[in-house]
């Protein structure tokens, strides 16, 4: 047996031992991780419900429904058809240039019977828009002018609309002076709405200001906008009468989601339908 008598101290180790468990275990930061996917997700939810229409949020829930569709082109609309009437199925999709492409939409309800003369007004505007954009050979526009138009056909009538882009104004930034771009376009634009005898009406939009300030500036510029490409179209060759209105809808209709984008600085020339 040793001699501990020398004076040397006896060092006794004990160790600790605390379970992993509980407050100070690791488990807890998987299920906060799971909640802050599950917000995460239901936030995008809540913005896509917010961002989309009726009729895009239905063709979304169709493409997670695997179910059989009763034709090959699927609508997302809630009636027969997905939505749409027979005849819409005969209308081909066309592009506009500079990546946007040109749409119907505001499609009108599905109809048992076709409206009279409507038929051969679709086939006039498409006339024109072939003329304007090139969908049938040549275009009456230059390609730097061509990228600023895109066309529409809606139940208002057709719409041609013009636009900045980051490249070339139509008018002086904040003023309705208008650029050289804008008086070939208005050459062109009075060229192609004289080959149908419809009304026109010109409607200008502009982007949200910077400046917050007492009076909005969007209103009386996007209505002098619009008033000044009626008056070039009226000087090279659109009768006056056939005119029906001039408006401006200042910044509150965006084509962007960015307030501040150029894109929405545009006028929309619409050819009325005869019946409106």
């Amino acid at each position: 047996m040793a001699d501990s008598s020398n004076g040397a101290p006896v060092i006794i180790k004990r160790k600790k031992v605390i379970a992993g468990d509980g407050h100070h275990g690791g488990a807890w930061k998987i299920a906060y991780a799971d909640f802050v996917t599950a917000m995460m997700a239901f936030f995008l939810l809540m913005w896509l419900i917010n961002a989309t229409t009726e009729q895009q949020r239905l063709g979304i829930a169709e493409f997670f429904s695997p179910t059989v569709p009763l034709n090959k082109v699927s609508g997302g609309g809630n009636a027969m058809f997905g939505g749409d009437s027979v005849q819409e199925h005969n209308i081909l999709s066309q592009t506009g240039v500079g990546g946007l492409p040109t749409a119907l939409k505001d499609n009108p309800d599905p109809v048992e019977f076709e409206q009279p003369g409507s038929k051969g007004e679709d086939q006039d505007f498409e006339k024109v828009e072939d003329m304007l954009i090139g969908g049938g050979g040549e275009s009456l526009l230059a390609d730097n002018v061509l990228k600023h138009v895109v066309t529409r056909l809606t139940d208002e009538g057709l719409v041609i609309e013009i636009f900045d882009s980051e490249e070339e104004r139509l008018f002086k930034p904040k003023s309705a002076v208008p650029m050289p771009i804008l008086v070939d376009l208005a050459k062109v634009l009075a060229e192609v709405s004289n080959m149908v005898t419809n009304d026109v009406a010109v409607e200008g939009h502009v982007r949200t200001s910077v400046i917050t300030v007492r009076e909005n500036p969007s209103w009386q510029l996007s209505s002098i906008r619009a008033n000044e490409l009626r008056k070039l179209m009226e000087t090279y060759g659109l009768e006056t009468e056939r005119v029906a209105r001039v408006t401006g809808h200042a910044d509150r209709e965006p084509v962007s989601n960015v307030p501040r984008d150029l894109r929405n600085n545009r006028i929309e020339i619409i050819l009325l339908r005869s019946d409106r």
